[in-house]
């Protein structure tokens, strides 16, 4: 007989803590809402007490979704447990996951105490919780480096004290897959009470062992993993949904199941990309432009004889239709709104005229229009409420000339023109912009990304600009890399303007 496998997926939390991939309110529910039809059991919305924003997500993601819980992450202290419960006072079903570090490097090092005093403040913290919701979850930070028997110690007292859930962190990504095995194992048969909770994964991928950890977590005992889509998360990432998803719908010896739609994968993958700007790496299993991709000579007639020979897996498995509509500049509103439909997008009928006008655009430049470029479309127009826009840009460039640019901006209605020479197009349109705007700022990273391939695709730009001692991120993409850059750093000035 089959277990159940709950799936906890934390993309609009520690997902969300990728630098420069923060998404507003209108962007959480939409992913919200995806992950409900994707048939995820628990969405972690956020961290309230951390801004308003987030309390606000996390308020009107309760009030957006019914079917999964609604979890909602504080510190074990007090106020983050009330400003926790107040925010999930909407959520049909209702978790707080409270929890401490229980690492000597946490104890010591991060908050100057004992184990003793650590493990009451977990009790109190978790007894505290249990006055708002039925529904706790504990957090041991930094599991992956706590020894077992002090590990074991706060699990059974937090069990005792109401903890429905157990989370075990690998928080630095440390642990080798039989070291996390061998700790999963350990706590199911030393902690009296175990049976009372679910223990729960939450591995992170510093080392690249995020989802073998998962998956021997799972094998020895755990029945929640804590996942994201496309592994995005804090530093090198979280374990991927998808990986973990698909790895126990191939492999169905464990007997573990999930309620996960796995037709559903490839669409709130491309979603979350297009709306945390955060490109697949084009390798990435299950979701990478690659991955059921083949080169060469005799994988192709392996695969064209059968399948199997060189696919464990089936793309329509994941999404991926083989026969879906291709959109062209002779494809109609209907097949454009089909194509946004499936991909998680239902826009007004206004919004979908204005996608439509910018889809004729861009299909008798490009050929080949991939859902990438269509989710570029659908989120195109948020620059129309920016206070600084780029009306127009002419460049002069080629060899054995000097790079000019000339460049109009609308500032809050009244337009700016400028002109400046420069080491190349991009840098030269760069300077008319600075020039405008009058402000001492730097360009720290730029990145320029195809998106497929060929000389007719869109090109993505991330940029990440310093001004006054602070970061900002600009986004921006477009079939000429030069007005994409522009765009870019544009996007990220209406960042930390007046």
């Amino acid at each position: 007989m089959s277990e159940k496998l709950f799936i906890f997926d934390t993309t609009l939390r520690d997902g969300e803590q990728v630098p420069g991939c923060q998404l507003n309110t209108v962007e959480k529910i939409q992913v919200a809402e995806a992950l409900e039809e994707l048939g995820v059991d628990i969405i972690e919305a956020g961290f309230p007490v951390s801004s308003p924003g987030d309390f606000n997500s996390v308020i009107e993601i309760s009030k957006a979704v019914t079917w999964p819980v609604i979890c909602a992450l504080t510190r074990a202290v007090e106020k983050d447990i009330d400003v926790a419960a107040e925010s999930l006072r909407s959520a049909k079903r209702k978790r707080i996951h409270t929890g401490i570090g229980t690492s000597d490097y946490h104890i010591r090092h991060k908050f100057n105490s004992n184990r003793e005093e650590i493990l009451a403040r977990a009790v109190a913290a978790t007894r505290y919780a249990k006055k708002y919701v039925e529904d706790v979850e504990f957090y041991c930070e930094d599991a992956g480096r706590t020894d077992n028997e002090y590990l074991s110690q706060v699990v059974e007292a937090v069990i005792s004290a109401g903890a429905t859930v157990v989370n075990i962190p690998d928080t630095t990504g440390y642990c080798l897959p039989d070291d996390y095995a061998a700790k999963i194992r350990y706590l199911i048969e030393h902690v009296d009470g175990i049976h009372k909770a679910v223990i729960s994964t939450h591995c992170h991928n510093d080392l690249g062992m995020a989802t073998a950890n998962t998956i021997q977590g799972v094998l020895n005992g755990a029945r929640q993993v804590e996942v994201t889509v496309n592994g995005i998360g804090e530093r090198a990432g979280n374990t991927s949904l998808e990986e973990v998803v698909m790895i126990f719908k191939s492999h169905r010896a464990p007997g573990i199941d999930t309620n996960i739609n796995t037709t559903k994968i490839h669409g709130i993958s491309r979603m979350v990309s297009s709306l945390m700007n955060m490109p697949v790496q084009p390798n990435k299993a299950i979701v990478g432009r690659n991955a059921f991709a083949h080169s060469s000579g005799i994988h192709q007639d392996g695969v064209l004889k059968n399948r199997e020979s060189y696919e464990i897996i089936d793309p329509k498995d994941v999404g991926l239709d083989d026969n879906a509509i291709v959109l062209t500049a002779r494809s109609g509103r209907a097949a454009l709104k089909h194509r946004l439909n499936r991909l998680g997008i239902k826009p007004e009928p206004e919004k979908l005229d204005k996608i439509y006008e910018d889809f004729l655009q861009l299909a008798d430049r490009k050929k080949d229009l991939r859902d990438e470029d269509i989710l570029l479309l659908a989120g195109k127009d948020h620059a129309a409420s920016q206070r600084i826009r780029l009306q127009y840009l002419q460049v002069t460039s080629g060899i054995g000339l000097r790079s000019v640019a000339s460049v109009c901006l609308d500032i809050a209605g009244e337009k700016f023109e400028s002109a400046a020479s420069g080491n190349g197009p991009v840098d030269a349109a760069i300077k008319a912009v600075k020039s405008i705007v009058h402000r001492q700022m730097t360009i720290q990273e730029f990145l320029i990304q195809a998106i497929n391939k060929g000389s007719d695709d869109i090109g993505k730009v991330h940029m990440q600009v310093e001004y006054e001692g602070s970061i900002y991120y600009g986004f921006s993409a477009n079939t000429d890399i030069v007005a994409a850059s522009v765009e870019a750093f544009v996007d990220a000035i209406n960042k930390f303007v007046d």
